[in-house]
């Protein structure tokens, strides 16, 4: 299930990426699930692109992510449901991989693989650290997860009845996946994959939205903190709760560092600083913003950004 808005410039290689190791349409559905996008006619373009084999729904009016989300989830037909954006890939053997670990182990609720992060041009910038050396059932999935965001959307393939016993995502638009990723690890077994059998793309076009310029992705990662709390042992509640509060404030720098180069925000980024400290403060955060009001301070603004939304 692919949820789209406006990101018609990355559908056609995600499509293709699908494509390329499609099962007959008896055995896999495909299907673009269209967020009331402006960019292009995207039905069209699923057309020409699928020749039929991949279908096309349009939201009657413009309803969000999450709704989005929910609507793939309740069109989806299959045992097994992936939501991958319309801006990200699937590699050669990624559905093979996905539906082998469920094979093997009946009792998981969720399967994903190791994934690289690759930039507008689909080239690789970085690759996601392996979880486990060997393909099975993840340890201590539960507060591993709990401390951070450790995997995207275009990684994870999700059994059916796992989203019909839990429900949808809901509470924010930043972090909405990980509290997901949290709440079926709390119920169900988790398997992995180490081989890098998907991409999340980075692009600029997500940095300078409102998510960024009001501090409203660290205030909805706070949200999903406290929120994971009911999922967790009472004797790790605190010390995980403190373990991603340090993480996502650092994580605010970065996001703030890249507010400052690649859009020359500096309200932006005193926002981003502003949330960051009052989620934790160490000696390491401090050297940090002291290093960036430096930079904004002289005019320095020869760097590449390097994310698109996500914070891991």
């Amino acid at each position: 299930m692919i949820p789209v808005y406006n990101c018609a410039v990355y559908l056609v290689e995600t499509l293709a990426a699908v494509l390329q190791q499609a099962g007959p349409e008896g055995e896999m559905q495909i299907e673009v699930v269209d967020d009331c996008s402006t960019d292009v006619d995207v039905e069209a373009l699923v057309r020409n692109i699928g020749h039929g084999r991949v279908k096309y729904f349009r939201q009657e009016q413009n309803v969000g992510s999450l709704r989005n989300f929910e609507t793939c989830i309740n069109r989806a037909r299959g045992y097994l449901v992936h939501i991958l954006h319309g801006d990200d890939l699937v590699k050669p053997g990624y559905y093979a991989s996905m539906e082998n670990l469920f094979d093997r182990y009946p009792s998981i609720g969720a399967a994903f693989c190791r994934y690289v992060y690759v930039g507008q041009s689909g080239k690789p910038l970085y690759y996601r650290d392996a979880e486990m050396e060997e393909a099975g059932i993840l340890d201590n999935w539960l507060a591993r997860v709990a401390g951070r965001q450790r995997l995207q959307f275009c990684t994870v393939t999700v059994k059916r009845e796992v989203y019909e016993q839990l429900g949808g995502f809901y509470g924010v638009d930043y972090g909405e996946d990980w509290e997901m990723w949290v709440r079926i690890a709390r119920h169900y077994p988790v398997a992995y994959d180490p081989t890098v059998l998907a991409a999340y793309r980075l692009h600029m076009a997500s940095i300078s939205g409102q998510s960024y310029a009001t501090a409203k992705n660290l205030k909805d990662l706070q949200w999903v903190i406290r929120t994971i709390q009911q999922y967790l042992p009472d004797e790790e509640k605190d010390i995980l709760f403190r373990e991603a509060m340090k993480f996502y404030a650092h994580y605010g720098i970065k996001i703030a560092n890249d507010l400052w180069y690649g859009l020359h925000s500096r309200q932006g980024a005193k926002i981003q600083v502003r949330e960051a400290l009052s989620m934790h403060r160490d000696a390491q955060l401090y050297w940090k913003i002291t290093k960036l009001y430096i930079k904004m301070a002289l005019n320095i603004t020869s760097f590449i950004p390097r994310t698109k939304q996500r914070y891991n």
